[in-house]
């Protein structure tokens, strides 16, 4: 396996969806076994050890996975099911695990199930300038910016940190965005958050204040004023993550799964039911078919999926 080989099997695992939902699920556990070899040089692991941390990853990063009749539902890691090409999955005893082997916890635990990437994986992704590539790769086709610092906390992964070790730049390989898409955005929403009209500037320049993507950038979304929302930083974050929503009229929706203790906190509940602001006159209202793709890949709302 050649490195190029390698970061084409990783950016094959893009095509995985669940119905017309995003399934992020597969890039999330080849992410956390990333940081798993950072910290240990190695992949191994059994299927006790990684079911709750990468299930906790889905939940957190992925389409809701919430029961309105359980507290909490734990997501379905793809043990089974990711590509065999990069995943080597066995029982107790050494022997393979089919690919169609059943999917499910207790089946898996019975056998004691354990799964590595595959050793020639594995000495490729010893080299910190490949296992820092392959973690972008992933990070840049399936999130946004906003959550790539997130993600790689929650799986021990320090990319700057990679970079160093190797004496070389950060590579960005993201396909570029339109120059002057941020500034039309900002402009367009006259330099104050549509969801909460912060319009904070220092002397002439706006401050805390960003360029959003409703359909996100990493999944064709257009760099265009009709895909665009100026947001302050933190509800730009809470956008990213599926806290804060769209519905078709434009307003603003608030996650029944968001929860806060403080009265600063509870004030995003506020914005619940709330009208976006406007653009100024000329400038495109949001496109529908973008708030439908945020509504359905993004905003976190409770609903079931099969483990």
């Amino acid at each position: 396996m050649t490195r190029d080989e390698l970061m084409s099997l990783l950016s094959a695992l893009r095509r995985a969806q669940i119905g017309n939902r995003r399934a992020p699920h597969k890039p999330l556990l080849v992410l956390w076994l990333l940081g798993r070899f950072a910290a240990a040089g190695s992949t191994t692991v059994g299927y006790d050890e990684a079911e709750e941390p990468v299930s906790r990853l889905i939940n957190d990063f992925g389409p809701a996975v919430i029961s309105r009749t359980r507290a909490r539902e734990r997501a379905a890691m793809p043990f089974v099911h990711l590509e065999r090409t990069l995943w080597d999955v066995r029982d107790r005893d050494g022997n393979a695990i089919a690919p169609d082997a059943p999917e499910r916890g207790s089946w898996l635990r019975a056998r004691g199930a354990h799964g590595r990437l595959r050793p020639e994986a594995e000495t490729l992704l010893a080299e910190p300038a490949t296992l820092a590539a392959a973690a972008r790769l992933l990070l840049e086709q399936h999130f946004t910016p906003a959550l790539e610092a997130p993600i790689c906390d929650a799986v021990g992964l320090d990319l700057t940190g990679l970079d160093e070790a190797v004496h070389m730049p950060a590579e960005r390989k993201r396909r570029k965005r339109r120059a002057g898409f941020a500034e039309e955005v900002l402009h367009a929403y006259a330099y104050a958050c549509a969801f909460c009209g912060f319009d904070g500037a220092l002397s002439r320049n706006p401050v805390g204040l960003e360029a959003a993507h409703v359909r996100w950038h990493s999944q064709d979304g257009p760099d265009e004023i009709n895909n665009g929302l100026a947001l302050c930083a933190l509800h730009h974050t809470l956008f990213d993550l599926g806290v804060l929503g769209l519905i078709p009229d434009l307003r603003i929706q608030v996650s029944e799964l968001y929860v806060a203790r403080s009265r600063v906190g509870q004030a995003v509940d506020t914005l619940h039911g709330q009208q976006v602001a406007t653009p100024r006159p000329g400038r495109p209202t949001i496109d529908p078919k973008f708030v439908l793709w945020h509504g359905q890949q993004v905003f976190k709302r409770p609903g079931t999926q099969a483990a």
